[in-house]
């Protein structure tokens, strides 16, 4: 599978150490930056490209890399359709992908060690999206809401 990374200065090693990890186990790299330890970097413009190129090659998966995560996580979602989930645990990593079809999970290198976070990313690309209608459902409402800008509707 082909897998974009992006990520900050804070990112920057773990992402470094996914990509040897990710490739030496099968899977196609492309790594949208930064390649070089710079502190003063924001992620915005390395999370974004790597959005875009999820949505662009649909049988891919991201996975964006900061501090905490947070930043790289609302970046990506920013991108139409993506849908980005931050990866706490095994569990959410997974519920990520089974229950929102996630297609670009955010990491926290500086809240997990590096085993700790580097099994977060080989569950969520290893779990298969559910395809269980609730989700499909929710899914649905929340990209009607991304293209039109009209809410869903309320139960009664």
């Amino acid at each position: 599978m082909r897998v974009h990374l992006g990520s900050d200065h804070a990112g920057l090693e773990l992402k470094q150490h996914l990509a040897k990890h990710l490739e030496a186990t099968g899977h196609e790299i492309i790594d949208h930056g930064p390649h070089q330890y710079d502190p003063e970097d924001d992620y915005p413009p390395y999370c974004l490209r790597a959005g875009e190129a999820v949505v662009a090659d649909p049988d891919s998966l991201g996975v964006v890399i900061g501090g905490s995560g947070n930043g790289e996580q609302i970046a990506a979602n920013k991108v139409k359709g993506v849908r980005a989930a931050l990866a706490w645990s095994l569990e959410t990593a997974r519920l990520g992908r089974q229950h929102n079809n996630a297609n670009v999970v955010a990491v926290g290198a500086r809240m997990h060690s590096v085993d700790e976070a580097t099994s977060f990313v080989e569950a969520f690309l290893a779990e298969p999206f559910s395809q269980n209608p609730r989700h499909i459902r929710r899914i649905d409402q929340l990209s009607g809401y991304e293209t039109t800008g009209v809410l869903p509707t309320l139960p009664e």
